[in-house]
């Protein structure tokens, strides 16, 4: 007996990958409570059994995309700014990156509300200290002694906090497009130390 007829189009076969990345677009969009299997099949226009196939339940595939998000919003990050040799110029460039809310910001934000949970919990404490211990090395290496270094990357790294939140909160509190660079220019002079 042959196989029935089919309509000339197949599924889509689907990695992990994609559905990491479906998983991160959705805690982006929708929170925590976004990353359900149904949803996210339906999003990338599969059943659930291929999502059975890559993770054996909810857990793991929001493990994996904690894993990708802290690789890319952290140290891939990091790493970036570290190709630029002058700490000055990499704060600066830090600083304008901050500027916008991307979707590692969104997922940030929306892990923050649940930074008490035991799964997500460390994930949110690792990446504040790498971004605080990476900003401090920055002004240690700009001249500032540890301790000013370390209240310094502490009062910037609250700065961006805040500018993520503000962003999602009350975007209209903001500098418009036209007046941003010049808002930009003062975060600058008010966090940098000043050259000598």
């Amino acid at each position: 007996m042959s196989p029935p007829p089919t309509s000339g189009r197949t599924r889509p076969r689907l990695d992990a990958a994609a559905w990491i990345e479906a998983a991160l677009d959705s805690l982006a969009d929708g929170g925590l409570k976004a990353i359900a299997v149904e949803p996210l099949a339906r999003r990338l226009g599969v059943t659930k059994g291929s999502f059975y196939w890559h993770f054996d339940n909810r857990r793991a595939l929001l493990e994996a995309a904690l894993d990708r998000w802290e690789g890319r919003y952290t140290e891939r990050a990091v790493h970036r700014f570290g190709t630029i040799a002058d700490p000055r110029q990499r704060l600066i460039f830090a600083f304008g990156e901050a500027t916008r809310l991307d979707r590692g910001d969104r997922v940030h934000l929306a892990l923050s509300a649940h930074a008490d949970d035991p799964l997500i919990g460390p994930y949110i404490q690792r990446g504040t200290r790498r971004r605080i211990s990476y900003l401090q090395d920055c002004y240690r290496e700009m001249g500032l002694d540890s301790e000013e270094a370390r209240h310094r990357s502490v009062l910037t790294y609250t700065a961006y906090l805040g500018l993520m939140h503000l962003r999602r909160e009350g975007p209209a509190e903001l500098p418009g497009a036209n007046q941003f660079d010049a808002y930009l220019e003062h975060v600058l002079a008010t966090f940098l130390p000043p050259k000598d």
